[in-house]
């Protein structure tokens, strides 16, 4: 691909080409919900079911959103905060930093489960996978000595060891960051082309199990009755949201190092499919397995990924520790492209936002991040019968992940479409695209921007908001004596310390730089 020329006088960073970009970008959407949590909602909704509504997701929310983002960051040449202060005014530079600080949330979260999937990926070369059976398990207080990975999980989780990963992913994400795009495109050279090898080994090994390709045909077979299903649909749109890491800044911030004149369209195309093919192949390889071992995928990231993929690994007539090494060291790889591109969005705001130096501006993300990461990896056990989640650590995730993740991809999403909608204007936005693009976009483009999008992100918010108020408080059902508090005081402490830190960030001064942005003469 053609090489981009950045300022040479721009301290700031640049992209050397645009392999490195759409690499970075590609990497930063391909994480463990790719892998794992796609193959789960194909299930849950119908199998082929899933596959249109998502399909045509596609084009309707994800690659339109993409390019507002991408727009954002090339038009002003500044991370998610400062572009939308330089576009809409205070309000929208209010909400970026609010979508920030729930990044930050996110980021801590992520980490630890990046440290539990490197933890056992060195179980893997151990005892992990060394026998199929479905060990019984009774809870935390009565242990069974079965090795399956629910047992190795749980047990894994209720020590202090996973805290040594989680200092290692913490580790090797700021190393990658430390440079900026240097490090980043350097990084993702290796990651991302591994992340496609490691997954057409999984696949390969998927279709040559007994049954393997039965489980791919139920996959892409549609049921009709399931379309019309209101569910299938909001989840198609949910997933597409979450999926291309959409609503939290990242893209806007990996695009503020791009040339002015970057053809937006072609590059969100591109990214947009990438990461749309890498989850329809995923789904292929994981669907094959689990259907061969009759393994029910309805669940979680977590669980998917760490209970029921490794049991069918676990299953393989031979080579058991060799894929279940790859399995696992492909999440690691894959979840750390996407940690290094919300940290980068994170501490490119911070960057752009005071006038410091990048190095204060990792180690602002960093400590915070690290001490919030450590909470999420506290092994204290506090629900012994496992009617919840066991440990202090993972029950702080699951209920945190549960309102942060939920909710501020599509509420950012929604104000970000609002704000370059109908402030700034979607005609202006469509214009700066169609200068720089081989493709132009129509005038269908300003009603996607300003009423279609809009309206299909606030009816999924309301879905599901409308379904958390209705089934009682989430986490309230858990026997944890002395910490039933939680599920209340933690969606609480979430809301309101993002908002305050998104008031006083955006009432902080702004430190000018030069615009980096320069047209590229190629």
């Amino acid at each position: 691909m053609a090489e981009l020329t950045p300022n040479p006088a721009e301290d700031r960073g640049a992209w050397k080409s645009k392999l490195g970009f759409i690499l970075a970008a590609s990497g930063s959407a391909i994480g463990l919900g790719n892998i794992v949590f796609f193959a789960s909602n194909a299930y849950q909704y119908g199998g082929g079911a899933f596959y249109l509504p998502y399909f045509i997701a596609l084009f309707v929310l994800g690659i339109p959103v993409m390019i507002i983002e991408f727009s954002i960051g090339t038009m002003t040449g500044k991370s998610f905060p400062v572009a939308m202060r330089q576009l809409v005014g205070k309000r929208g530079e209010y909400a970026a930093w609010w979508t920030i600080s729930c990044a930050l949330f996110i980021t801590m979260y992520y980490i630890t489960i990046l440290g539990w999937a490197l933890t056992m990926f060195v179980g893997a070369f151990g005892g992990l996978l060394t026998d199929p059976a479905i060990a019984p398990f009774t809870g935390m207080d009565t242990p069974t000595d079965g090795p399956n990975a629910t047992v190795y999980f749980f047990g894994m989780i209720a020590t202090w060891a996973p805290m040594l990963s989680v200092a290692a992913i913490w580790g090797m994400t700021i190393l990658i960051l430390w440079r900026g795009t240097k490090t980043i495109e350097a990084a993702v050279r290796i990651f991302v082309p591994l992340m496609w090898l490691f997954m057409i080994i999984l696949i390969v090994r998927g279709l040559t199990l007994p049954g393997g390709v039965d489980g791919v045909l139920y996959l892409f077979t549609p049921n009709m009755d399931g379309i019309m299903d209101v569910n299938v649909w909001q989840g198609a749109f949910a997933q597409m949201f979450f999926s291309l890491s959409l609503g939290l800044g990242t893209m806007v911030a990996y695009a503020s190092y791009l040339p002015k004149d970057a053809d937006q369209i072609n590059n969100s195309m591109l990214v947009s499919f990438l990461n749309c093919g890498f989850e329809y192949i995923a789904g292929v390889a994981i669907f094959a397995m689990l259907f061969v071992y009759a393994l029910n995928p309805a669940g979680t990231t977590l669980s998917l990924s760490f209970f029921a993929i490794p049991q069918g690994i676990a299953n393989f007539p031979f080579g058991v520790k060799a894929f279940g090494a790859f399995f696992f060291f492909l999440l690691v790889i894959a979840g750390l492209t996407s940690a290094v591109s919300l940290v980068e969005g994170m501490a490119s705001s911070l960057i752009d936002k005071l006038g410091i130096s990048r190095a204060k501006g990792l180690t602002m993300v960093m400590v915070p991040g690290i001490v919030g990461s450590f909470a999420f990896a506290l092994p204290n056990v506090i629900d012994p019968t496992l009617s919840g989640d066991g440990t202090l650590g993972l029950t702080l995730l699951d209920i945190v992940d549960h309102w942060a993740f939920r909710y501020s991809l599509l509420i950012g999403g929604l104000f970000e479409c609002i704000l370059i909608g109908w402030i700034l204007g979607a005609d202006k936005l469509r214009a700066f695209v169609n200068k720089n693009s081989k493709f132009n976009l129509g005038p269908w483009f300003n009603v996607q921007i300003k009423f279609v999008i809009p309206i299909i992100l606030s009816l999924v918010i309301a879905g599901t908001l409308w379904q958390d108020l209705s089934g009682g408080l989430y986490g309230s059902t858990y026997d944890m004596e002395g910490y039933q508090w939680l599920p209340a005081a933690l969606p609480v402490f979430w809301f309101l310390s993002t908002v305050v830190m998104s008031y006083v960030l955006t009432n902080r001064p702004t430190q000018e730089h030069a615009p980096h942005n320069v047209s590229n003469p190629a």
